[in-house]
């Protein structure tokens, strides 16, 4: 069975060590310890899927609690249909969250634009009022 050292998988998913044991911490990652005082930590290939699949649902942009519960289920013996269930579940609060997100910037967009044209209109009238008095 394949295993690796914290550098190996930090080398790989262009992680630092620091990442990798607060990934540890949140209970996404359980190495073997190894060595005097358990102090090597020993990656076997189950923690390499499990920190890839950590990465995926960091980049859809899931909490690390969601992302652990998510690949807890899929390590559990339970039903997949259950698992598929609430892996859904979080997938549609998120993209609402997101959609909301959005909205919001959409509107920010939108404000941002007026205000500009605004202050454009304004800085052409001061302009012109300049030119006219330079005239007379």
């Amino acid at each position: 069975m394949a295993t690796y050292t914290i550098s190996d998988l930090a080398r790989e998913f262009d992680l630092t060590t620091r990442a990798m044991r607060f990934y540890e911490d949140m209970g996404l990652l359980r190495p073997e310890r190894t060595g005097p005082g358990g102090r090597n930590r020993v990656y076997s290939a189950r923690d390499r899927t499990r920190l890839r699949l950590t990465l995926r649902a960091k980049r859809l942009g899931l909490s690390l609690t969601e992302a652990r519960e998510i690949i807890d289920l899929y390590d559990s013996p339970r039903d997949t249909g259950v698992q598929l269930q609430r892996f859904l579940q979080v997938l549609a609060l998120h993209r609402q969250q997101l959609e909301d997100q959005m909205m919001d910037l959409q509107a920010n967009l939108e404000e941002l634009r007026e205000q500009e044209c605004e202050a454009r209109e304004l800085l052409e009238k001061i302009e012109l009022e300049e030119q006219k008095s330079r005239d007379n």
